[in-house]
C-alpha cells in the first residue's frame, strides 16, 4: 500500500514538472478567449477512459445512456440500481424494502454477478464474488454525471465479464464554475438524506475542485433494517492546454441492520415486515446484528492529447475495505469453533460471532485512441491485483474459553488478472460503419483455505479471448445494427468450494443482437432482437458440496432470447411519453435438481427439460408520461409492469414471485429561479396504488416424514411511500 500511495505521489509530481507551470495562486482569473475556446472544445469531451469502455451513437449494441439531469430528477438517497430501474428490461429489488441499505439489479434477468460495473472505467465488481454493493459507496449518485447502460455483452473491456449488461458510471466531469448545493431529502420509514455538494470553478486557468459529503440514515421498511450510512468525494484536476491530471477520493461507510434472510411464506399475508434476524437472542433481537464496513478508493487519470488524431490515457487506482457483519448465536458447540472444550463433547453456549473481510484491489488501466475521418482505432488494457483476508472472531467470549482477539478461522485469497484489447471502428462509404473488438483476459485464483473447508486450497488459471463484431447502417431516419460478441466468465469464490475433484468450469456467452430505430424530431421507435446461448452457465440445483454447503453446478446449455421495444413521442410542448417493452424467454435445456432427504440421508436427484431461468420474467414494461406547462413545472408519471418469476430453475408454480404493476407519481417545482442561486422542491410517490409485491426471493425443498415440503422466503417492498427534496443551488 505505501508504495501504491508513493507511486500516485510520484506520479502526480512529475506530471507537475512537466506542464512547467508557476505555482497556482487559487484565485479565480479571467480566461482568456482562445482558452475559452479551448475549455469548450477539449475540456467538455468525454475523457478517453470513458470512450474506452462506451458504446457511442454508431456502435452496434443495445444501450441507454442516462444524462446528470436525469440523474438529479430521481436521486432521492435509493441506491444506485433504484435510478436505472425504468430502463429496458431492468428489474430491482431491496432487502429492506425501500431502496435503502443492500439493493440488487438484474438486466434481462442476470444478477449483478453477471454485470460489468466500471466506475470512470476502473472496475468495480468485487472480484471474489463478482457482486456489486454500491451500500458501500452511500449517495454515489449524486457525484455521477452521466451512465451508461449495455445490455448484453457490450463493449466491456475491464473488469467482470458482461453476461447480462454493463453500467458504466463517470464523475470525470469538467466543471469551469463554482457552486455550491444543499440537497436535502425526507421520506417514509423515518429516511433523511443531506447532502453538500461544492466546486471551486476553474482556479488559475488550470485547476478545479469539486467535493460532496453524505449522510443517509432509515429505519427501513423491514423490521429493524435500519441504515447508517455515510461517505464523500473529492476530485482535483490539473488542466493543461494538452493534457490532464486527475485524482479522485472517496468513501463510503455503512452500518445496516440484516435483513437478507427474506420473510417465510406462512407470514407474507399477516406479517409482512417480519426479520427473522437477531431473534436467537430470547428475550429481545439482538441489537448488533449489524453489517458493517468501510470502503475507500483511490483513482488518479493521466489523459494526453498527443495530437489532433492521438491520444492516451492511464489511470492508477487502489480500493481498500475492511468491516464485519455480526451474530448473535444461541446454543453452539464451541468445538465447531476450534475451541478446547475441556474433554466434553457437547458444550451449548450462547456466543456472539463477527465474520470479517480486509482487502485490497489494485491496478492499472490505459489505452491509446487514434481517431482520422473514417477510423477510430483504440488499443488498451490493464493489470489487477486482489488480496482478500477472511476471518472469524468471538469478541464477546466469557469464561476464558479464549485468548482475546481469537480467530476461529483466517484464510486468505488472492486473484490476479491481465487484459488486453484492440478496438476499431470504421467508416464505410456514408452510412455504414463497422466494429471489430478483440479482448484477451487472464485470470488467476488462489484460495488458501476456506472457512468451513481450510484444507482445500485453489489454484485455477484462465485464459480467455472475447471477440465482438458488428455493422450500422443508417439511412435517413432509419437505423439498423446486427453484432455478435463473445464472453466468458471465471466462477466466483462459492464455486470452488465444491470439492478438490468436482471443480466449476468456467462460462461462455455468444450473444446476437440485431436492432432496428425510426427516428423524426417528436417521435423514435426502437425494436432490439437478442439470443444469449450460455454453455456450462453456473445455476443452483440444491446439490450440496462436500462440507454440506449447497453450490452452483455447471448446466450444459442455456439461453436468453427476447425483443426490447422502446417508444418515445412529444406531444405538443407540454407532453411527452416513452415506452419500453421487454419480451423474452430463458430457458435451461436440462439439469438435475437435488433435495435432501432427511428420511433416508443424503439427496435425491430429478431430471428437469426446457425449464425457465430462475428469476427472469417473460414480460417488463415501463411507461413515462410528463406533463410540463412550464419551465419551472414538472410532473411525471411512471408505471412499471413485471411478469411472474420462479424462484428456481425447476419451473413449479408453487416457487414462484406472482407478478405486479406498479405506479410511481413525482413533481419538480423550480420555485426560485434566479442567476445566483436556485430553489428547488421535488415530491414523490412511490407504489401509489398500495400494491404488496415481491420482486426477489428463494426457495429450497427437503423430504421429512415421507412428505416433500417446500419452504419460500420472499423479500416484500414498501406500500406506498413519500420523498419530499429541498434542493438549493448557489453560483
Amino acid at each position: 500500500m505505501t508504495k501504491l500511495l508513493g507511486t500516485f505521489v510520484s506520479f502526480f509530481m512529475l506530471a507537475n514538472i512537466m506542464a512547467q507551470q508557476p505555482k497556482p495562486t487559487l484565485q479565480k482569473l479571467p480566461i482568456s478567449d482562445s482558452l475559452k475556446k479551448y475549455t469548450d472544445s477539449i475540456r467538455n469531451l468525454p475523457p478517453l477512459e470513458v470512450k474506452s469502455i462506451r458504446a457511442n451513437e454508431q456502435g452496434p449494441f443495445a444501450k441507454s445512456n442516462i444524462s446528470k439531469n436525469q440523474i438529479a430528477l430521481l436521486n432521492t438517497g435509493q441506491d444506485l440500481p433504484f435510478i436505472l430501474q425504468n430502463t429496458p428490461s431492468v428489474v430491482v429489488h431491496a432487502d429492506a424494502g425501500n431502496g435503502v441499505g443492500y439493493t440488487g439489479i438484474r438486466i434481462r434477468g442476470t444478477d449483478a454477478t453477471r454485470i460489468n460495473f466500471t466506475l470512470n472505467g476502473i472496475p468495480y465488481n468485487d472480484p471474489e464474488s463478482m457482486g456489486t454493493f454500491f451500500v458501500n459507496l452511500p449517495d454515489f449518485s449524486s457525484s455521477v454525471n452521466s451512465i451508461q447502460i449495455q445490455r448484453g455483452v457490450g463493449t466491456s473491456s475491464n473488469g467482470a465479464g458482461a453476461f447480462g449488461g454493463t453500467v458504466n458510471l463517470s464523475t470525470n466531469e469538467y466543471n469551469p464554475d463554482n457552486y455550491i448545493s444543499f440537497q436535502n431529502s425526507g421520506g417514509s420509514f423515518n429516511t433523511l438524506k443531506n447532502t453538500l455538494l461544492f466546486g471551486s470553478g476553474l482556479l488559475n486557468n488550470h485547476w478545479t475542485l469539486d467535493a460532496r459529503l453524505s449522510k443517509i440514515v432509515s429505519d427501513g421498511y423491514i423490521d429493524r433494517a435500519s441504515s447508517d450510512l455515510k461517505s464523500y468525494f473529492v476530485s482535483t484536476t490539473y488542466w493543461g492546454e494538452k493534457s490532464s491530471l486527475r485524482f479522485n477520493i472517496f468513501s463510503g461507510k455503512e452500518k445496516t441492520y440484516q435483513a437478507w434472510y427474506g420473510v417465510p411464506e406462512e407470514l407474507l399475508s399477516t406479517n409482512r415486515t417480519y426479520n427473522p434476524a437477531g431473534t436467537e437472542k430470547l428475550d429481545n433481537p439482538y441489537e448488533d446484528q449489524v453489517d458493517n464496513y468501510n470502503q475507500t478508493h483511490y483513482q488518479v487519470f493521466y489523459n494526453k492529447e498527443i495530437n489532433k488524431k492521438l491520444q492516451w490515457n492511464t489511470a492508477l487506482f487502489t480500493t481498500l475495505g475492511k468491516g464485519y457483519y455480526e451474530e448473535y448465536k444461541s446454543e453452539v458447540d464451541l468445538a465447531d469453533y476450534n475451541i478446547e472444550t475441556n474433554g466434553k463433547i457437547w458444550v451449548p453456549t450462547d456466543i456472539v460471532r463477527r465474520r470479517w473481510l480486509d482487502n485490497q484491489f489494485y491496478g492499472q488501466i490505459a489505452a491509446i485512441s487514434y481517431k482520422d475521418s473514417v477510423n477510430e482505432l483504440t488499443a488498451g488494457g490493464g493489470w489487477t491485483v486482489y488480496d482478500g483476508l477472511h476471518f472469524g472472531t468471538l469478541p464477546y467470549l466469557t469464561q476464558n474459553l479464549a485468548p482475546a482477539n481469537f480467530k476461529y478461522y483466517n484464510v486468505d485469497a488472492k486473484k490476479s488478472e491481465i487484459n488486453s484489447y484492440l478496438k476499431w471502428e470504421r467508416y464505410w462509404l456514408k452510412n455504414m460503419t463497422s466494429f471489430i473488438d478483440l479482448q484477451f483476459r487472464n485470470v488467476q485464483h488462489k484460495m488458501n483455505g476456506f472457512k468451513d473447508n481450510p484444507i482445500l486450497f485453489i489454484d485455477r488459471k484462465f485464459a480467455f479471448f472475447n471477440p465482438k463484431m458488428g455493422v450500422r447502417l443508417r439511412n435517413k431516419s432509419m437505423t439498423y445494427f446486427t453484432s455478435i460478441a463473445f464472453a466468458n466468465k471465471e466462477p466466483n469464490r462459492e464455486d470452488f468450494e465444491a470439492n478438490k475433484i468436482q471443480q466449476p468450469k468456467s462460462e461462455r456467452l455468444i450473444d446476437w443482437e440485431t436492432g432496428l430505430e425510426f427516428k423524426k424530431s417528436k417521435f423514435l421507435l426502437n425494436a432490439n432482437m437478442y439470443y444469449m446461448h450460455y454453455k456450462d452457465q453456473l445455476v443452483l440445483t440444491g446439490k450440496i458440496n462436500d462440507v454440506g454447503a449447497y453450490t452452483r453446478t455447471n448446466v450444459p446449455s442455456s439461453y436468453r432470447a427476447g425483443i426490447e421495444l422502446q417508444a418515445q413521442y412529444s406531444l405538443r410542448k407540454k407532453y411527452s411519453t416513452s415506452y419500453s417493452v421487454t419480451l423474452s424467454q430463458n430457458k435451461i435445456k436440462s439439469f438435475t435438481e437435488y433435495i435432501d432427504d432427511y428420511d433416508n440421508g443424503g439427496q435425491i436427484s430429478i431430471e428437469h427439460n426446457n425449464t425457465n431461468i430462475a428469476l427472469s420474467p417473460t414480460l417488463i414494461t415501463n411507461r413515462t408520461f410528463q406533463y410540463r406547462p412550464n419551465e419551472r413545472f414538472a410532473f411525471i408519471w411512471t408505471t412499471k409492469y413485471v411478469s411472474k418469476q420462479y424462484l428456481d430453475n425447476t419451473q413449479n408454480n408453487s416457487k414462484a414471485l406472482d407478478d405486479y404493476f406498479l405506479n410511481d407519481i413525482n413533481a419538480h417545482w423550480q420555485i426560485i429561479d434566479k442567476t445566483k442561486w436556485k430553489m428547488k422542491i421535488q415530491f414523490f410517490i412511490n407504489n401509489i396504488l398500495d400494491i404488496k409485491y415481491e420482486p426477489n426471493g428463494y426457495t429450497y425443498s427437503y423430504i421429512y416424514g415421507g412428505a416433500t415440503t417446500t419452504s419460500n422466503n420472499y423479500f416484500p417492498m414498501a406500500g406506498r411511500n413519500y420523498w419530499l427534496s429541498l434542493i438549493i443551488d448557489i453560483k
